[in-house]
């Protein structure tokens, strides 16, 4: 499994925890997806790595934006 952090910025609610965990869980691999909203923190659990770009359009449709990866642990 594979651990990936991402920044991701706008998010100031509960609605937008909610959003943005919906929809980079709908990517495929992801086994788990936890937000920390004061940090803007998006952590994912994955099978594999994740397509950055795939990340951002997730984040991107829940009406966000993608700083970053953060950080990535195997």
């Amino acid at each position: 499994m594979i651990t990936s952090t991402y920044t991701v910025v706008g998010m100031t609610c509960a609605h937008c925890v909610s959003a943005v965990r919906s929809e980079i869980g709908r990517l495929a691999g992801v086994s788990d997806v936890s937000v920390d909203l004061s940090a803007g923190a998006v952590t994912v659990t994955s099978e594999q790595p994740l397509d950055e770009a795939a990340v951002r359009t997730a984040v991107d449709e829940a009406g966000y934006a993608l700083a970053g990866l953060a950080s990535k642990d195997r």
